[in-house]
């Protein structure tokens, strides 16, 4: 029964992590908060102004989104992926977690999720009713799949149907994929339907980012929104770009919409329009260098031969593996340095890792994203001091983390 899957769910482990750090600091702890990852930045101003403008904004808009809304993201999103998208293939939704929830329940088949996997996919499809098949990724590979690995798990049964979650930059390792094309190849030749989650795309750090619709668009979903490069995931809007030959999921998604959330909220469409039609160039780039100068920070100071670590390539997370740590679970190890050091951490487990291997997901996003980009812009300027400064979390939560790995 769907109610006794629904009973054995867990809270969402990155919103639990996000209260639990709260109630403590409330009973007077010093926390760190590294175990949630939203975006330490404000909503570019005109975009908070066109919020304003249209707060009258109160008529039920097309449950497909607002034309002049899908128009722009169909325009943005063409000149990015040199690929024809037209507003008909754009759905406006509550935030693509929810677009990616009703793709779970209207995919009948087996969904393939890369370890690391975001912590709402494999929920999602059980809720769903489908077949997970978690693949184990490697550090050496970025932490994301071979063609190999992947055709290995449909040749076991090829006549079911697959769909393979992406995401790049990943969450919550923080690395890019960079076997596209052979990931492409498997894809064509076995007709593989690809979400491709790219809610971190534009912190990429550097500025050649690839996806895997650039190599295989015929039949990948791109799935984004205004949540980490705008600073408002609390807008709650994100969108699937789907290509003309997968119309079918897409008129389907239309109706479970109409069923569910009915339309995006009416002033937040119309103010995102501005998102997308406005230059925020120095914005994204202000963005981009901060985090990727934060991410760096960390990466040097708590990198050892104890702790393995990838350096960061977009968004804001970290993934250490503690190797010397003796625990039964990557959980009972948070609770541990949460416990010691005030540092707030969230399991590998929960994103698909044996929970005996002692991997970890660190947000470095514990600062004010306000005073750091009015600083940063007005001198342009980023040393240790400027973090010492600017992000003094970060800095201390790090050193303390630091301490406690170089006591295993």
């Amino acid at each position: 029964m769907l109610k006794d899957i629904v009973k054995n769910l867990k809270p969402s482990s990155t919103l639990k992590i996000n209260e639990i750090s709260s109630q403590l600091e409330k009973s007077g702890r010093e926390i760190f908060k590294f175990g949630f990852g939203q975006s330490p930045f404000q909503v570019p101003v005109d975009i908070v102004n066109e919020l304003k403008h249209n707060a009258h904004q109160n008529k039920y808009l097309p449950m497909q989104g607002l034309d002049e809304l899908r128009k722009s993201v169909a325009k943005y999103t063409s000149a990015k992926k040199n690929y024809n998208y037209t507003s008909d293939n754009v759905i406006i939704g509550p935030g693509s977690k929810e677009l990616m929830f009703l793709l779970h329940v209207i995919f009948d088949g087996e969904i393939i999720l890369p370890a690391p996997s975001w912590v709402s996919y494999a929920p999602q499809a059980i809720i769903g009713r489908n077949k997970i098949q978690m693949l184990q990724t490697k550090r050496e590979n970025n932490w994301f799949p071979t063609g190999s690995e992947i055709e290995k798990i449909i040749l076991k049964d090829k006549k079911k149907n697959y769909l393979l979650f992406l995401n790049s930059p990943n969450n919550p390792s923080g690395q890019i994929c960079e076997n596209l094309d052979e990931i492409s190849e498997v894809a064509k030749k076995y007709n593989l339907l690809i979400l491709s989650d790219e809610i971190y795309s534009e912190l990429s750090f550097n500025n050649n980012y690839k996806s895997i619709s650039n190599f295989y668009p015929e039949k990948t979903i791109i799935s984004t929104g205004l949540s980490k490069w705008c600073g408002a995931g609390g807008w709650r809007l994100g969108y699937f770009v789907l290509p003309e030959n997968l119309k079918t999921i897409k008129e389907t998604l239309n109706i479970l919409a109409s069923e569910t959330f009915s339309a995006v909220s009416a002033p937040i469409q119309y103010a995102a329009i501005q998102a997308y039609e406005g230059n925020h160039t120095n914005y994204i780039k202000s963005s981009r260098e901060i985090l990727k100068f934060v991410g760096n920070y960390v990466y040097d100071n708590l990198k050892s031969n104890k702790v393995l670590i990838n350096k960061p390539q977009g968004g804001f997370y970290l993934m250490p593996e503690f190797i010397n740590a003796k625990f039964e679970s990557s959980s009972e190890m948070c609770d541990k340095i949460l416990k010691e050091t005030g540092v707030a951490l969230l399991p590998g487990s929960d994103f698909g890792f044996d929970k005996k291997r002692m991997l970890v997901r660190l947000s470095f996003t514990d600062f004010n994203g306000k005073n750091f980009m009015k600083e940063y812009e007005k001198n342009n300027l980023l040393d240790n001091e400027v973090i010492k400064n600017l992000a003094p979390k970060v800095a201390v939560g790090i050193n303390k983390l630091k301490k406690w790995s170089d006591s295993l």
